[in-house]
């Protein structure tokens, strides 16, 4: 077959497969909201996972279906399901295939990038706390961290981090929604941010979790990109498209930007079959308005717990939840180990929280008993 024809075949069978399966997911979110109804037998080294904001919903169907169909051609380099996936990128975000980068999830990106603008004499600048990995990485390679402290409200201070804007700085590092606080800049107040500092200093804008918020298409920061600005965005199919073990990522800068990211990896580190999982994924809106909802059932089930319980916590835009804890973390996080849940805690301003992310029903059902049984024993406070 002609990689045109092949090409459009890829094209058609994964748009025709994402229709195939939309009636599922409509079913699918009306489910009873009963913990006892899905309890179920567990293995005895079973626990809930929710420590690492992993998406249980997915992948979709499609994506699925798109993956399966390309283990056939497993054999072959994978340049026709590259363009394929290229192409709808290129499509959905409204930019060139000059503008894209491809990455083994968004973490080889956020590699790349410390390595193009961290080393020896640099300084990244960042609200703190946020996810730590492009910082991390540029440390490692000897770039000094400029950090801002959030608000006490947990938001980014932005007026904060323009007044560290210099030429000492390589590079600004955001990430909206935020994470571990679930915390989030509009999208009107990010690109003017981004507008008016990236004419001083590259800007990286980490966006794993925009779809979870109420208008991703309008929180996007790609709008700076497509104006000329020298703003990168990375993106990625580890939450909402349930990919965190498919590996598939990107982002968007401009062209001369893409160039140097590239030349400092990620190279055609993605498969065949997970490319063509991500095309289908990409344009299957109805799984993700189910995967969006699923989130949300979930976090309304763990805000409910937490009232009852008399816990505050911070509204998240994200599929996962902050709150505060009157616990030492590393003693709480074990114990919660031992009930078979695994979560996350940070230290935020002296102020222990512990981060859970939404899984199943009935994990987060694991969750809640073990979280009533760990709040009420007496735990050591550092």
């Amino acid at each position: 077959m002609k990689n045109l024809d092949r090409r459009s075949w890829l094209k058609a069978s994964m748009t025709a497969t994402a229709g195939l399966f939309a009636g599922g997911y409509v079913n699918a979110t009306q489910e009873s909201f009963e913990i006892d109804q899905l309890k179920k037998k567990r293995p005895s080294d079973y626990y809930a996972r929710l420590s690492s904001n992993e998406n249980p919903f997915g992948p979709a169907a499609s994506a699925k279906k798109a993956l399966k169909a390309a283990i056939e051609d497993s054999f072959l380099y994978p340049r026709e399901y590259r363009d394929t996936l290229m192409d709808t990128i290129a499509e959905v975000e409204g930019v060139d295939k000059s503008f894209i980068l491809l990455g083994a999830g968004s973490s080889e990106l956020l590699h790349a990038a410390a390595r193009v603008y961290g080393g020896k004499n640099s300084k990244v600048l960042s609200a703190d706390p946020t996810y730590f990995s492009l910082v991390r990485s540029a440390e490692s390679m000897g770039a000094d961290w400029v950090k801002v402290p959030l608000t006490k409200e947990l938001d980014h201070n932005l007026a904060a981090m323009e007044g560290k804007v210099s030429n000492d700085i390589s590079l600004l590092y955001l990430v909206n929604p935020n994470n571990p606080t679930g915390k989030i800049m509009t999208g009107t107040e990010i690109r003017s941010f981004c507008d008016l500092v990236s004419d001083k200093v590259p800007v990286f804008v980490d966006e794993a979790y925009i779809d979870y918020m109420d208008d991703p298409a309008g929180s996007t920061t790609v709008e700076c990109v497509r104006k000329g600005k020298n703003v990168i965005v990375a993106k990625t199919f580890s939450k909402v498209h349930a990919f965190a073990g498919l590996r598939v990522g990107y982002c968007i800068a401009q062209p001369e930007v893409i160039k140097k990211l590239a030349a400092e990896g990620p190279r055609n580190t993605l498969s065949g079959p997970s490319m063509a999982a991500a095309a289908a994924s990409l344009t299957d809106a109805e799984f993700l308005k189910y995967s969006v909802k699923k989130n949300e059932e979930g976090k309304q089930y763990i805000y409910s717990e937490l009232k009852k319980l008399g816990y505050d916590y911070i509204p998240s835009h994200t599929n996962f939840i902050l709150f505060p804890i009157s616990m030492d973390g590393e003693d709480f996080r074990k114990r919660m180990m031992a009930n078979q849940v695994s979560i996350k805690t940070a230290l935020i301003e002296n102020q222990t929280y512990c981060r859970v992310s939404m899984g199943t029903l009935d994990d987060l059902g694991m969750f809640a008993s073990a979280f009533k049984k760990v709040s009420s024993q007496k735990l050591n406070r550092s």
